[in-house]
């Protein structure tokens, strides 16, 4: 199983379970995952963005070598970020990068959105954006991140050919139909309801599903119970847990 969607690091707002890499790490393997995509909680608010990412790489190769994948951290609303993205890609060896929109303040729409997109995307890396961290009732008042609208991503990938993009952390995204249709692919760690991940898999393809627990902030358990509760073909479903993730990747 490959986890497309945990964090290292601290969340900045309450203890969470589990949030030191060995313990996260050791919950992982025990569930079966091989390998995870991580990225930082200290890429939502720190501004010093080369340091989250030389930490989130140093833990990676220190707990998880071969296990967790680091995703840096890239703000394009802070200066010299496509230094970030270079070192990202030459120095630490990232096969991706996590975006945070709503915590950096700019939007899908936003032409530096695009020039990220399209950087990234000649220097081959994968590109994660978080559509939210949490749910907006629990967000600390004087911090409110509203869930990103990924509507306008349909314009910034009609102009960059070969982009490969993953949503996490959405639900009912309007316009999914047509982004799978653009290549894009979602996670499943805030699909809600009954039947939340067949209905995503019949909406998108289950070839644009992948899995993503969003541990520690959630319970891993939450996920793979979701995956259980699909009902889905044995092929299927092997190929949100691992399939899909492995091909994009490579």
């Amino acid at each position: 199983m490959i986890d497309s969607n945990v964090s290292l690091e601290r969340w900045p707002f309450r203890h969470v379970a589990g949030d030191d890499p060995a313990s996260l790490v050791a919950r992982l393997r025990q569930r079966g995952v091989t390998q995870a995509w991580a990225g930082s909680f200290d890429g939502l608010l720190h501004r010093d963005l080369s340091a989250v990412n030389a930490r989130l790489a140093a833990a990676c190769r220190r707990f998880g070598p071969g296990f967790l994948a680091p995703f840096g951290s890239i703000n394009p609303m802070l200066p010299d970020w496509q230094e970030d993205l270079r070192r990202c890609r030459e120095h630490h060896q990232m096969r991706g990068i996590r975006l945070h929109p709503n915590y950096h303040g700019y939007t899908l729409a936003d032409p530096v959105f695009g020039e990220l997109l399209a950087a990234a995307t000649r220097q081959g890396l994968l590109v994660e954006i978080a559509l939210a961290m949490e749910d907006e009732r629990t967000q600390h008042p004087l911090l409110h991140a509203p869930p990103v609208n990924p509507a306008p991503l349909a314009d910034a990938l009609s102009r960059t050919p070969g982009a490969r993009v993953v949503l996490l952390n959405g639900n009912r995204v309007a316009n999914a139909r047509q982004l799978a249709a653009l290549g894009v692919h979602f996670d499943i760690a805030m699909v809600e309801g009954v039947g939340g991940v067949a209905r995503l898999a019949g909406e998108v393809s289950p070839e644009r599903v992948l899995f993503g627990s969003h541990s520690p902030f959630f319970y891993f358990e939450s996920a793979a119970l979701k995956i259980q509760e699909a009902g889905l073909p044995e092929a299927q479903a092997r190929a949100i847990q691992e399939g899909n993730a492995r091909a994009l990747l490579a």
